[in-house]
């Protein structure tokens, strides 16, 4: 594979491929389970930990390789011309809240999701 994002775009594409027949296993089994009575399966409960745990997780990948492409580049940027340090360094700062600000929106909605009952009980 030549060219810019080859195998991300390769991996990408696996992934999806795997979710898809992942999705459509869980849901033939839960349908067995259910015509048989069993009254198997996963909890509200553990679905809304593994949803929030895997919420926070990604979040937090993401958060943290922007933040390092973001300092990397205002580093770059002090280094090319010194005298805008002060300036590139508040724009810097900015940018980082922002991009925080996503992890914490994320942890948010998963302590929601984990201490608030959607479907009763």
């Amino acid at each position: 594979m030549s060219g810019r994002g080859g195998l991300g775009s390769f991996l990408t594409a696996g992934l999806l491929l795997m979710a898809g027949s992942a999705w459509a296993a869980e849901a033939t089994g839960v349908a067995a389970t259910a015509e048989a009575g069993a009254g198997g399966g996963l909890s509200v409960g553990a679905v809304s930990v593994l949803t929030g745990g895997f919420a926070m997780a990604i979040a937090s990948a993401i958060a943290a390789l922007a933040q390092g492409r973001a300092i990397s580049a205002a580093l770059d940027g002090i280094s090319r011309q010194p005298s805008a340090a002060p300036r590139i360094q508040v724009a810097m700062i900015i940018g980082l809240a922002l991009i925080e600000s996503l992890a914490i929106y994320v942890l948010l909605i998963s302590l929601i999701i984990f201490f608030v009952k959607p479907f009763g009980g």
